[in-house]
């Protein structure tokens, strides 16, 4: 993929006077697949501490102002930010995307939302709604390199990674959407994050990792509250430990010997369980918290019942809950999802060991919402232009 120059050059540094977050998302992406979008006042693309370069004009509190919108109590449109002049309520543009898509499940419980940025890439975020908690599923990058045979966003490629404000403004756009319209039976708030969208979060650390500063320090959320999701990027769950925050840790193991899953998940070739098994370890020992394995469950491929008792081989080693959850299937996957009574067989392998494990509920089947499945149907649909 051409790369440009600009591309090697962090948020915040200035080429020929102009400041890379007016321009970061002109500058990546492919090269020639689309029209370039200059985006000169886009605020979530803007670090929280240079907000008052956008308001030249304006006394220094209302930066104060903007930032408190921003990520205490974010809005869906610039008008809704009443304590600031109409001048820079209609200057500033709040979002780096436009919605393309916006999709309903599970009874008004689950939203999905596409989103595209102006130089064409497109990613998901999925909202979803239970009696006691909301749970905002995101991506860290358009598209995936790493190639997990049975995940949609793996079968389209890598487009390129999502800014630190493009990852943070979904989390802001779906606690607007809560504030200001809602999930039925739900409460108005966000109460759990989790990095299991589209694309590696740790293959895009730096950029993840600010935006998960911005969601604990500026937004207030609870590191606890957060969950990062690695395939296996053993380098990146080490750095990650290394950051004092006790975030939540989720391994997508999906196969417990190596064979297996080098066919399934590729980058076991370089980092096989053994390696992973030593970094969840250490990942425990340094913040204390219990690491999580994601299984997505494949008939006839990995609900066996001695998939099940490798996995509970490794899941007892590494002291890690188990949560399952049968493949959502996708366009131009061969896999499919497993019988109630092969689900309920590895289930019962696993509790036979003494291994903790639950059943994740499946959500959206009727919207798309697997991972990457509704940047498929794209082209089916128009964006819808937003604040």
């Amino acid at each position: 993929m051409a790369r440009s120059r600009l591309e090697e050059v962090g948020t915040g540094d200035r080429i020929a006077g102009v400041s890379t977050h007016s321009i970061q998302i002109f500058a990546r992406g492919r090269l020639g697949h689309h029209r370039p979008t200059l985006c000169w006042r886009v605020a979530y693309l803007t670090p929280p501490d240079d907000l008052a370069s956008l308001l030249p004009d304006e006394p220094g509190y209302r930066a104060d102002q903007l930032r408190r919108w921003l990520y205490v109590t974010p809005v869906l449109d610039p008008e809704a930010m009443t304590n600031l002049p109409v001048s820079v309520r209609r200057g500033i543009r709040l979002w780096p995307f436009r919605v393309a898509a916006d999709q309903v499940g599970d009874g008004g419980t689950t939203r999905k939302w596409l989103f595209e940025a102006d130089d064409g890439a497109q990613y998901e975020a999925v909202l979803m709604g239970y009696p006691r908690r909301t749970t905002l599923c995101i991506s860290s990058q358009a598209g995936c390199a790493l190639g997990c045979t049975f995940c949609a966003t793996g079968q389209f490629g890598f487009e390129r990674h999502l800014e630190a404000g493009e990852i943070v403004a979904q989390v802001a756009y779906a606690r607007a959407f809560l504030r200001q319209i809602g999930l039925p039976g739900s409460p108005d708030r966000l109460t759990n994050v989790v990095f299991m969208g589209m694309g590696e979060p740790l293959a895009n650390y730096n950029r993840v990792r600010e935006a998960i500063r911005r969601m604990i320090e500026e937004m207030g959320m609870s590191p606890r509250s957060i969950t990062v999701s690695t395939v296996g990027m053993v380098p990146g769950i080490r750095r990650l430990a290394d950051e004092g925050w006790p975030l939540n840790l989720a391994i997508s193991l999906h196969a417990a010997d190596d064979e297996l899953r080098s066919r399934l998940v590729p980058i076991n070739r370089r980092y096989p369980i053994s390696d992973l098994e030593e970094a969840a370890k250490e990942y425990a020992e340094k913040t204390g918290r219990r690491v999580s394995i994601e299984w997505t469950v494949m008939d006839g491929v990995n609900d066996t019942p001695e998939q099940a008792r490798l996995l509970a081989d490794v899941a007892r080693r590494i002291r890690a809950h188990v949560n399952l959850i049968a493949l959502n299937p996708t366009p131009l996957s061969k896999e499919r999802a497993p019988s109630k009574e092969a689900m309920d067989r590895f289930v019962q392998i696993l509790e036979d060991l003494d291994v903790n494990v639950t059943v994740r509920d499946t959500r959206g089947r009727d919207i798309d919402a697997a991972c990457g499945q509704l940047r498929a149907e794209k082209g089916r649909r128009q964006p819808i232009s937003i604040g």
